[in-house]
């Protein structure tokens, strides 16, 4: 099984540009990031299946001695119907996002950045004080003295 140079690096390209867009703080561009990932694995699936043949159906000759293998077209119709429905999420995602904020950009949350500018010290004091802060598993324990539930 020989995979072909061309449809490799072509893969390898809408990888790239795919996670370039994965890291942009647009949904839109998020969203057309995971399409070309999609069509990239897609891609990739086919090359590495193995050289083509005839149909896979019973008692077709087409003259090719071997037949094609099912299961990688099997699985790039399956990756289809994922990327899809991935697709749809985000799409549903990106419509809210902007029917609430009126943009696309999704911004900085400034709670998170408030928090991770804390120190232990002041996590622990604050959840304390405000008992439906959430902090990580045994911190809570040994200032309190509250058995775990």
């Amino acid at each position: 099984m020989t995979a072909h140079l061309i449809p490799l690096l072509m893969a390898a390209g809408l990888t790239a540009c795919g996670v370039y867009m994965l890291l942009e703080r647009n949904l839109t561009r998020s969203l057309l990031g995971l399409m070309m990932i999609g069509n990239a694995i897609n891609l990739l699936i086919i090359d590495v299946s193995g050289p083509g043949g005839s149909p896979p159906i019973y008692n077709s000759t087409e003259g090719m001695e071997t037949d094609a293998d099912p299961l990688a077209q099997a699985m790039v119709l399956t990756a289809i119907v994922i990327t899809m429905g991935v697709g749809a999420f985000v799409l549903a995602l990106t419509y809210r996002s902007h029917h609430l904020t009126t943009t696309d950009d999704i911004s900085d949350d400034t709670e998170a950045t408030r928090v991770s500018k804390l120190s232990d010290e002041e996590i622990i004091a604050a959840a304390v004080q405000d008992p439906g802060v959430p902090v990580e598993a045994g911190e809570l324990d040994a200032v309190t003295s509250e058995e775990p539930v």
